[in-house]
């Protein structure tokens, strides 16, 4: 899991917010839940790699 976070902003129709917002309340998430695994899922299927921790890479010895 990560340890810090970021906001990220966006701009989306009011009628798909309510229904997006309906939907996860349905499934018991919150659209943040929602909105990070659609992140993860995309950088995945585009073989993108990322730190999950960097908190623990700046304390990790040379080599590793």
């Amino acid at each position: 899991m990560e340890k810090k976070t970021a906001r990220l902003t966006l701009l989306i129709d009011p009628h798909k917010k309510r229904a997006f917002e309906q939907l996860c309340a349905a499934q018991d998430l919150t659209p943040s839940q929602v909105v990070r695994q659609l992140i993860r899922d995309y950088l995945r299927d585009h073989d993108v790699a990322y730190e999950t921790r960097p908190d623990l890479a700046e304390d990790a010895p040379e080599g590793r």
